[in-house]
């Protein structure tokens, strides 16, 4: 079946605009035409990863901006993939950029998108996920409104908040899109702690009066913040005791890009093969001056399970993927999977969580 997705499926689809192709695609998995794809193991001989108060039956889940409205998470769940991130959702529906805004980058194995936050909104997403009989672990992820300034983008995320509140496993806050003017300097420190505050304290108040503990609530950043801003952004999730972060969203750079006509693409972000290396020195970073205790979900360039496993090793607990499922298609997930488990088992390990952190641990501080 790989073959069969090589040399038919995947030139087909590459052969459109892309994010037609990815519209299409979205149809076939709802329609079940992805089912000779499925897979009957969704734990793939992995143990059971207990984090942030959940169980995930494998370490590799799909990263927001694949499914932004909760349309296929079942589907994606047959697939392998251990959750499934919904969004960027925002709390009131937004069309995004104009099109075209998603663009391939072949010889880089990468994509440049500037989306803009497209989607149906936080409650329709919302009830999209409270009618499924879910497959795995369902995070959604929240972002700011393009017509809100960063002012009042507090209130905006607590909507956002409240909205998925009872239907997410876990809620991811999206602060890192470069697509949404001025998004990114809510990482910094002053900006970053306000919002925490508040949604750390609405978190508090929901989940008393749902007689539940906190809602697991985690931050996604930038791979282009410097080392001193990720050391603060560290600072700021331990103090208001933020379940962990998600390292990283898109790069603003184009280092490394090889793809001719690149430069009349325009601003997006880049994600795929070229941010794998820069994604790795962010987890390792946060790894470390976070001494373990800050989980790490590591995503950015994983297209084979060696890049999961540096992703771990480098002090990711569990890792996503996005464009990587692009361009492997339906047995992404299983090839990713079956091969991390070998890997692990090479290197001694008898479970993810023994090689979480297990290169950088060996680094010199």
């Amino acid at each position: 079946m790989s073959k069969f997705w090589e040399n038919l499926v995947r030139p087909a689809l590459f052969a459109l605009d892309a994010e037609r192709a990815h519209e299409i695609g979205m149809s076939a998995l709802k329609s079940g035409l992805a089912v000779p794809f499925y897979v009957d193991d969704p734990a793939f001989g992995f143990e059971p990863i207990e984090i942030f108060g959940l169980t995930f039956a494998n370490p590799l889940g799909i990263a927001a901006g694949f499914d932004k409205n909760g349309i296929v998470i079942d589907q994606l769940a047959s697939l392998g993939f251990g959750f499934v991130e919904v969004g960027t959702v925002t709390c009131h529906p937004q069309p995004g950029n104009p099109r075209p805004r998603l663009f391939r980058l072949p010889a880089d194995q990468a994509l440049i998108n500037r989306l803009g936050f497209n989607n149906e909104g936080a409650t329709a997403a919302a009830e999209r996920i409270r009618g499924l009989n879910r497959k795995c672990v369902v995070g959604v992820n929240i972002g700011k409104n393009k017509d809100v300034p960063n002012e009042e983008a507090t209130e905006n995320y607590l909507a956002a908040f409240r909205a998925v509140f009872d239907v997410a496993d876990y809620i991811a806050i999206n602060i890192s899109s470069p697509n949404t003017p001025n998004l990114r300097e809510l990482q910094n420190a002053d900006h970053l702690d306000d919002l925490l505050r508040s949604l750390q304290g609405e978190n508090r108040k929901l989940s008393a009066r749902a007689g539940s503990g906190n809602k697991p609530l985690l931050v996604k950043i930038a791979p282009d913040l410097s080392e001193a801003e990720i050391e603060a952004v560290v600072d700021t999730v331990l103090r208001h005791k933020v379940s962990g972060i998600i390292a990283t969203n898109t790069t603003v750079s184009r280092t490394g890009v090889r793809s001719t006509g690149v430069e009349h693409i325009g601003s997006g972000g880049l994600s795929g093969r070229p941010l794998a290396a820069r994604s790795d020195q962010v987890i390792a970073t946060i790894y470390r001056y976070g001494k373990g205790k800050v989980p790490v979900i590591g995503v950015g360039g994983v297209f084979t399970a060696q890049d999961a496993f540096e992703k771990i090793a480098a002090g990711a607990s569990l890792v996503q993927a996005y464009t990587g499922f692009i361009y492997g298609g339906p047995r992404f997930a299983k090839d990713v999977l079956t091969g991390l488990r070998q890997i692990l088992a090479e290197h001694g390990f008898k479970s993810v969580c023994e090689a979480v952190g297990s290169a950088t641990l060996s680094e010199p501080y």
